[in-house]
């Protein structure tokens, strides 16, 4: 019993010295976020080809990711979706995302020509030691057209800068 103090004082300042050593939490990136451009081809509302401008935020704490892409044909449409990855390998993931279509007026984007719930199956490949993405995916917009209400499809892809 005699012991107890001392054990006491040198528990006490072993708690004091790691808690002065300890480093303040920081932000971490976001490893897989990327922006990029590149084609975009149009199937449904005959053979319509445009540009596509691509941006991914991941997640680190969970296997999703924020998606949106601004698709540039005829008309313009902007698609954001919510995706959740599967990884592949260290360089490659697979994903699924769902969200929307917000088509303007006047003429028909690549995935219609109004708002309309979409699906995005995709994939996006990691360069090894470099930040460039290769990224590909298809969009299929469901009730996309004000006139017949169709499904739109639309493939994209394109290469990146991750950071």
């Amino acid at each position: 019993m005699k012991y107890v103090p001392y054990l006491v004082s040198i528990l006490g300042a072993s708690l004091v010295l790691s808690l002065a050593s300890t480093k303040p939490a920081q932000a971490q990136v976001a490893y897989g976020s990327y922006i990029g451009i590149g084609p975009t081809v149009g199937f449904t509302d005959g053979i319509q080809f445009g540009g596509v401008i691509a941006g991914r935020y991941k997640l680190l704490e969970a296997p999703l990711s924020l998606r949106a892409q601004v698709l540039i044909g005829n008309n313009t449409a902007v698609v954001p979706t919510v995706s959740y990855d599967f990884p592949l390998n260290w360089q490659a993931d697979a994903y699924l995302g769902a969200g929307l279509v917000l088509a303007g007026g006047g003429g028909s984007s690549p995935v219609g020509d109004k708002i309309s719930f979409a699906l995005q199956p995709g994939i996006d490949y990691m360069i090894p030691n470099s930040n460039t993405v290769l990224f590909g995916n298809a969009i299929i917009a469901f009730d996309a057209y004000r006139d017949s209400g169709g499904t739109a499809i639309s493939v994209q892809g394109g290469v990146g800068l991750r950071f």
